[in-house]
């Protein structure tokens, strides 16, 4: 996993506006149906990982996961981040293959 490349390509995506990053706004998209991948930090609390997982487990949506709030946060050009959903499908999938 080179994560110089999936950094990269999460800025790209966020730069197209593809990305929505903020635990109620994913859960949001979730439910809406747009979110086509979900990116959860590893350091994120308890209660923020319960959640969004079953979320993304009860509307099969794909989660993938990063080391930490401040390296999710840096790759879309924003300070720390704990989680965040891609929207398009062509980004969603080349992510998930990198992560």
């Amino acid at each position: 996993m080179n994560n110089k490349k999936w950094a990269s390509l999460l800025g790209l995506a966020n730069r197209a506006r593809k990305v929505i990053s903020g635990e109620e706004l994913v859960v949001k998209e979730i439910q809406r149906g747009r979110a086509k991948l979900v990116i959860l930090s590893e350091d994120a609390s308890d209660n923020t990982k319960k959640k969004i997982t079953d979320k993304c487990t009860f509307y099969r949506v794909p989660l993938c996961k990063v080391a930490d709030r401040y390296e999710l946060g840096w790759a879309i050009g924003k300070g720390a981040r704990v989680v965040v959903a891609v929207i398009d499908e062509g980004f969603a999938k080349k992510l998930q293959t990198m992560l």
